[in-house]
């Protein structure tokens, strides 16, 4: 019985080196990337905060339907534009959060790196450059890049 033990161990496969040491680096890339994602995530809920801060602010500085036509008012209404874009921008600060979000789920489920669209792996290069990506480079230009 023993002797069967010993043998199985002895035919198990070993990785290779160059194997063993991709795995480290495919480690070391994800808790790289982890923290990456982290650092964008403060980034981008600091100014998804700060500019609903300021919609707000702008909100109380006037009146509901107080729209100047002098010339500080300009055209008028300046200040809900303003505060429109300030509100559009938070929202989509906080559209990328959620997407942050995902990626850091993926880490955790194995699946970092995967096209969402094709299945095929996302180039590490896109990934540093765009942690949360994802779609690869040919899904995401519409598949432009196969034409001929």
């Amino acid at each position: 019985m023993v002797a069967r033990k010993a043998q199985a161990v002895a035919t198990k496969k070993v990785p290779s080196p160059a194997k063993a040491k991709a795995k480290g680096d495919r480690a070391a890339f994800l808790a790289a990337q982890r923290q990456l994602l982290l650092d964008e995530r403060a980034t981008y809920i600091g100014q998804a905060e700060a500019l609903k801060a300021q919609a707000d602010s702008l909100a109380l500085e006037h009146e509901p339907g107080d729209v100047q036509f002098d010339e500080e008012g300009g055209e008028g209404g300046t200040a809900n534009v303003d505060r429109e874009i300030d509100l559009y921008l938070s929202g989509q600060a906080r559209a990328t959060v959620a997407e942050i979000d995902r990626a850091m789920q993926k880490i955790e489920d194995g699946v970092y790196g995967q096209c969402e669209q094709c299945g095929q792996a996302i180039p590490d290069a896109r990934l540093e450059a765009l942690p949360y990506a994802a779609l690869c480079v040919t899904c995401k230009s519409g598949g432009l890049s196969s034409r001929r």
